[in-house]
């Protein structure tokens, strides 16, 4: 049992990842099954965006008011387009990268969300995106 503990803390080292595409796009998710995307073609990686009907202004104030409610977030990048926030798991401490894009002309939020570690996050990362649906809706 502390061998399989300290496998687990020392896979958590949790350094800075590459998040935002250079082209204004959310990077892609990597073939493992520990991340979702609104931008995926895939299905096994696909969660759909979020909508908005408000201006870009005040869906994104009200977005950062959500990933501020969520225990554990930290909004580490807030452009006027583009969020970077992170989710710290309460036990191992890991780090799952949360990005948003603003398409205002279609008047959605693209997201991702994508752990740093690990290989399965055992649905983490679609829970996490619908929850904070869940809230972005009921704000």
């Amino acid at each position: 049992m502390l061998a399989l503990t300290f496998l687990l803390t020392a896979c958590s080292v949790n350094g800075t990842t590459k998040t935002k595409a250079t082209d204004d796009r959310l990077s892609p998710c990597p073939k493992s099954p520990n991340c979702v995307s609104s931008l995926s073609k895939d299905e096994s990686h696909y969660v759909a965006p979020l909508a908005y009907e408000t201006t870009l202004e005040e869906a994104r104030e009200k977005l950062i008011s959500v990933i501020h409610s969520m225990k554990r977030s930290e909004i580490v990048t807030a452009e006027m387009k583009y969020i970077h926030a992170t989710f710290t798991s309460a036990l191992f401490r890991f780090v799952d990268d949360v990005e948003f894009s603003f398409d205002d002309q279609k008047k959605v939020i693209d997201v991702k969300s994508a752990s740093r570690t690990g290989y399965s996050d055992l649905g983490v990362n679609r829970k996490r995106v619908e929850e904070i649906r869940r809230r972005f809706l009921n704000l």
